[in-house]
């Protein structure tokens, strides 16, 4: 970690683990806690945050793959969150996996701290979704990478990627969570 900026992202083995000053304004939102939080069985929620949508995917109960699930179309926080209230109650998830938009520097820009501020705002809900345990993992690169592999491997059209987009990089974010956190038993 870079002593100078304390949001510099610290390059693990696998590349995205995010390192941030722990202090009292901190939450533990690491891999770690996730990891330690869960069982065989449980399941995880990948979530894709944009300024207009929310992707979604969620893991099988054994931690080998991550399927996308579907894209909240953002109006209000209070309605965000009653849909992700339904996705977490409906899936029995036990945990989060929340995509960190860190810039290509490894520092983290406006859309980091909008992120950080979301899930701040979703822990101080006193609800269900306050209590699950919550991983930010290196995003960069996400959408770019399944916009690629819809267009060089599946030949996708602009208006059928826009409409899955959201959702695949959820998957590929939670994916990559799952392989470098060793979760594949």
């Amino acid at each position: 970690m870079d002593d100078r900026n304390p949001t510099t992202c610290d390059p693990t083995p696998c590349g995205n683990e995010i390192e941030h000053q722990n202090s009292e304004d901190t939450p533990d939102w690491t891999p770690a806690t996730v990891k330690a939080a869960v069982r065989t069985g449980d399941r995880l929620l990948g979530i894709d945050l944009g300024s207009k949508t929310i992707g979604l995917a969620v893991s099988d109960g054994l931690w080998m793959s991550a399927t996308p699930l579907q894209t909240i179309r953002r109006t209000k926080f209070s309605k965000d969150v009653v849909e992700l209230l339904a996705v977490v109650e409906k899936y029995e998830i036990r945990a989060l996996v929340l995509g960190l938009p860190v810039e290509m520097d490894g520092t983290e820009g406006k859309r980091c701290q909008s992120t950080r501020q979301f899930m701040a705002n979703l822990k101080g809900l006193g609800n269900r979704l306050s209590e699950l345990p919550v991983a930010l993992w290196d995003e960069r690169l996400s959408t770019a990478a399944v916009q690629r592999m819809m267009i060089s491997e599946m030949d996708m059209s602009r208006q059928k990627r826009a409409e899955i987009v959201d959702k695949a990089a959820a998957a590929y974010i939670l994916q990559g969570f799952m392989d470098a956190m060793g979760f594949v038993r």
